[in-house]
């Protein structure tokens, strides 16, 4: 997706004798938002904005050997033999386009498939260069390190959104307008803002003792018909397909119903400083919380076994439940609010689905928002999609939705049914669609959907792309019950075996204990050319999921009041 950003200016933090103002410089191709008040907590902001910004810039992707020295060997070889036959190749290229003939019939459609892969060889490269950067120049790395937030003005706060680096972490930091003074020129809206380090390195030396201004700068907006100002300039971003649908995927799944687990101070200090301690050398590396109506719940750090209890707060569910989540090592950014930590939360969806810790320090709240996931691949959306509604949503159900929004940009989920007047599982599957298209987000501390559009066009299906063609062919396949398990068993080694048939064809595959595929076996086409290079095939992703349904006992639904009923109660 191309994205092109404007700017006048940058966004800078200025010292005065009056006091601190922190100037952020809004984007201009977007419609005009501003907004200016004086903090009342500017220690409390600036640790909450130094963890988004933790965040954004996190990459814990495994990184590859240096394999430099090794590599400018192999330039200077071929480097010698190029010289060769540089001249040879030049005549032949000149005498091959000499000799080209008319463009024949369908030649767009191959021009298309060049270009696409074109674009990937281009984000493989643009991706090595910056591990590359990552390892031997960190300075420049986190220049180059994409990390504009999107901002928007609401009537009752101001929130910072961002998505990190490795695409598997989001991050939302709501500031209630409470925490402000003397608010003046406020523009409701959503827009991106200008970020760079060296503003970050100016927020570490926010104090206390400084009257500190926030400030979304509203002149830019002035000039917005002339380019050639002073200050004004533009930036074209290609956002990768995979960043795009990773950042929609996590918001449609915070549109779901989830298991709210009070956290206390202490029960996060104990496992943060354990993770910090302890590093794992084997699968699996998850969390486990053990939840039971009426008692403190309990988090169970793997593959050690170490039990940490959360808090005296009893858990309020209606059923006891084991939960794992993954991603635990971005759990770290919490560290520097744990000072000023007055409640923590964890909303929970389900084994192996993302997760979400909110934080709250007065009228400050962070929600990191953890993927499960830590390379964006074809693992990531399986589970995520299983979830997603059986039915597209009513447009009528759609139109009313939007049309609430506009009159109230927050509302909750008793207050948007009874506005609209739709059904609980037709206004469900409503929100979690517009979720997924960037228009709506819910605000999981505060209980109410904000309507936000986090692009500054409308986006489509089309345009975040749709899933995988196997995984929407396994999820027909479970679905239509073509999928019969025969052994389910995991050995003493904690690999999990699972053989069956899908369509009469013989499948086979091996788990580890986090529930990723190490190797499968499938006759068909698919895996024959390309193995699980490629992602598994529509059988083996069948296999696996009819046999965690089943060790779940996780109910199958068919129509939109089935998949209601299954997920909220």
């Amino acid at each position: 997706m191309q994205l092109t950003l404007a700017y006048r200016g940058r966004s800078a933090v200025t010292w005065s004798p009056a006091g601190v103002a922190v100037t952020l410089a809004p984007n201009l191709r977007r419609d005009r938002v501003s907004f200016e008040g004086v903090l009342r907590d500017p220690i409390g902001f600036r640790e909450a904005m130094g963890a988004l910004h933790d965040i954004v810039v996190s990459d814990l992707r495994h990184p590859p050997r240096d394999r430099s020295a090794y590599e400018a060997y192999r330039t200077e070889q071929s480097r010698r033999e190029s010289e060769l036959r540089r001249s040879s190749v030049k005549q032949a290229s000149a005498a091959i386009e000499r000799s080209l003939p008319e463009l024949p019939e369908g030649y767009s459609v191959a021009l298309e498939a060049r270009y696409k892969q074109a674009r990937k060889t281009y984000w493989k490269a643009r991706e090595k260069y910056s591990r590359h950067l990552m390892t031997h120049d960190i300075d420049l790395w986190r220049w180059l390190v994409p990390c504009d937030p999107v901002i928007t003005v609401a009537n009752d706060c101001v929130f910072f959104e961002c998505f990190s680096a490795d695409e598997s972490s989001y991050g939302c930091l709501t500031v209630d307008r409470s925490a402000f003074d003397r608010e003046r020129d406020v523009a409701l809206g959503t827009t991106n803002v200008d970020y760079s380090w060296s503003l970050y390195e100016h927020f570490q030396r926010m104090r206390s003792y400084r009257e500190t201004r926030l400030l979304v700068d509203p002149s830019g907006f002035e000039v917005r018909g002339a380019p050639d100002s002073d200050g004004y300039r533009e930036e074209k971003i290609d956002l990768p397909p995979s960043w795009l649908r990773g950042f929609m995927q996590l918001q449609a799944a915070m549109s779901l119903p989830m298991r709210q687990v009070r956290v206390g101070r202490e029960g996060l200090y104990n496992i943060l400083a354990f993770l910090r301690r302890h590093r794992a050398a084997k699968s699996p590396r998850a969390i486990r919380f053990e939840l039971e109506p009426g008692r403190p719940p309990l988090a169970v750090l793997e593959p050690w076994d170490q039990r940490v209890p959360l808090g005296d707060v009893p858990y309020e569910g209606s059923k006891a439940e084991v939960i794992r989540i993954w991603g635990r090592d971005r759990l770290r950014v919490l560290a520097r609010l744990l000072p000023i930590l007055d409640s923590a939360d964890v909303y929970l969806l389900g084994t192996g689905l993302p997760s979400f810790w909110s934080i709250r320090s007065g009228p400050i709240r962070l929600t990191l928002g953890l993927s499960g996931w830590t390379a964006n691949d074809w693992s990531r959306g399986a589970a995520l999609d299983q979830l997603a509604p059986p039915a597209e949503p009513d447009a009528t159900a759609m139109n009313a939705i939007a049309a609430a929004f506009r009159e109230n940009p927050a509302l909750s989920f008793e207050q948007l049914a009874w506005t609209t007047g739709a059904t609980a599982p037709t206004l469900a599957v409503g929100l979690n669609r517009l979720a997924l298209l960037g228009q709506v987000i819910h605000d999981l501390p505060a209980g109410l959907y904000r309507w936000r559009q986090v692009m500054p066009v409308t986006l489509s299906a089309e345009v975040i792309g749709p899933e995988h063609p196997e995984t929407a062919a396994a999820r027909q396949l479970a679905a239509g019950k073509a999928v019969s398990v025969r052994r389910d068993e995991t050995l003493a080694n904690g690999l999990r075996i699972v053989e069956g048939r899908v369509l009469g064809t013989q499948v086979s595959l091996r788990l580890d204990a986090d529930f990723r595929m190490l190797n499968g076996k499938c006759s068909c086409s698919y895996h024959h050319t390309g193995g699980l290079r490629r992602g598994p095939c529509r059988h083996l992703q069948a296999l696996r999921d009819v046999a965690n349904a089943r060790r779940a006992a996780r109910l199958e639904w068919t129509t939109l009041a089935a998949w209601y009923a299954a997920l909220w109660n």
